[in-house]
């Protein structure tokens, strides 16, 4: 019709697929079970790239991920450059929290591993306390990468003040800082080729019908302390030996956490958020200490997070199944589970009423089940999980990267058999 116009069968899908997921974040009943693509490096397996490769050719990764989705067909995908596509700027940095394929002997095709270390001993919590961007900037960068150390001799310019700001200026002309600045620019130029490559692929799995389902990244406050500043053992220790100081650097990271991930996603225009949990689980903390040093304020992040107009995907990895009936306290419809090994069918009863539930397709039967074994597995949790909607199948931490591609494959096309 002149002046109308045309709407494309990729925008209508694209159009089908946003609201798929939707109803089924927003607990209504979607006319058929949706899918999300979340994986790290078996897209680049799926496509015959090394994990090196992967870490380190943006253009070639971008081919991998338009080969998986429009293969796979999914109705939403989490992009991977941000994960894995970071290797050159890692290598100018001399990043240490991650060994990486290819890095100091490391075989291409094994996955990075995280470092876990102190970054932060016990007798700086209070330097932390005070002033924590200038305990990142002076101490925290200069331990977890090379190339941040000559920062360290920058002012504290929370004391550096008037004519002295004009004075300090000279800490930025000594060769080692000069140097360091040259380097962070250069690592900077890589992560902007990487955001561009990947700007244009979002773009282009849009115009193909894809949404993209995440759109920044934020943390539970216990999990900053544990993963980032103390580490897993100096976290354990301070459960019981630094309780006011440990709660009291959560309730900083309260404040902080939202913003930046506020900020994230309103910059892409996006509504979706991706949070990994890794301390709040069964086996390591007790129901107690999780409702003391966990919950209270990764709760408060959620609920600014969600005042905000976005929509969380928390990442359960491990098991909380002891903890449902805590985490049930959120706003309704307007989060995702995202479940790795709790008991989907006790989620099910417990939060139907309130949150969305994603996954949770083992990475066992992925890696060494049959398709028929996948396909059975997919059709139990349609028919319990997925009864009345507030269901997304995914596997249970993404794909795990060694999944055996016809695995992969029969969960994404049993999905479509799945109609409401």
């Amino acid at each position: 019709m002149s002046g109308t116009a045309q709407v494309t069968p990729a925008a209508e899908l694209y159009a089908q697929r946003e609201k798929r997921l939707l109803d089924a974040i927003e607990l209504r009943q979607p006319d058929r079970l949706p899918t999300i693509l979340f994986s790290h490096f078996w897209v680049a397996r799926y496509a015959g790239m090394s994990f090196r490769d992967a870490m380190y050719d943006y253009e070639g990764l971008a081919a991998a991920m338009r080969k998986a989705v429009t293969e796979l067909q999914p109705d939403g995908f989490h992009p991977v450059h941000p994960m894995i596509a970071i290797g050159p700027a890692m290598e100018i940095l001399d990043y240490k929290q991650l060994e990486w394929p290819g890095h100091n002997g490391l075989s291409e095709n094994v996955p990075f591993q995280y470092l876990d270390r102190q970054y932060m001993e016990v007798a700086e919590y209070d330097e932390y306390l005070l002033d924590p961007t200038g305990f990142v900037l002076h101490k925290y960068l200069p331990r977890v990468a090379g190339a941040f150390e000559p920062l360290a001799q920058l002012p504290s310019y929370p004391t550096t003040l008037h004519t002295r700001i004009v004075q300090s200026m000279e800490a930025y002309a000594r060769p080692e800082v000069r140097g360091a600045l040259e380097k962070l620019i250069k690592a900077g130029e890589e992560v902007q080729k990487m955001r561009g490559t990947l700007s244009r692929l979002n773009q282009q799995l849009k115009e193909l019908g894809f949404p993209c389902m995440n759109h920044g990244t934020s943390h539970a406050p216990f999990d900053v302390a544990s993963d980032y500043l103390r580490g897993s053992k100096g976290a354990m220790l301070d459960l019981f030996r630094n309780k006011d100081r440990l709660v009291a650097v959560m309730d900083r990271l309260v404040a902080m956490l939202p913003k930046t991930a506020i900020a994230t996603a309103q910059a892409t225009g996006g509504n979706m958020l991706f949070i990994p949990l890794h301390w709040g689980l069964d086996g390591f903390m007790s129901p107690k200490q999780f409702s003391t040093f966990y919950w209270p304020q990764f709760q408060k992040v959620l609920l600014a997070l969600i005042e905000a107009g976005l929509y969380p995907h928390v990442l359960w990895e491990g098991d909380c199944t002891s903890r449902l009936d805590v985490i049930k306290d959120i706003p309704k419809g307007k989060c995702v589970y995202f479940f790795e090994r709790t008991d989907m069918f006790k989620a099910k009863q417990a939060l139907r009423d309130q949150v969305c539930i994603r996954g949770n397709v083992p990475a066992s039967m992925l890696i060494a089940g049959t398709p028929d074994e996948v396909r059975a597995y997919c059709k139990k949790l349609f028919d319990v999980v997925g009864e009345g909607g507030g269901l997304i199948l995914d596997a249970s931490v993404g794909i795990p990267d060694e999944a055996k591609p016809e695995n992969v494959q029969a969960m994404f096309e049993y999905a479509k058999q799945c109609v409401y």
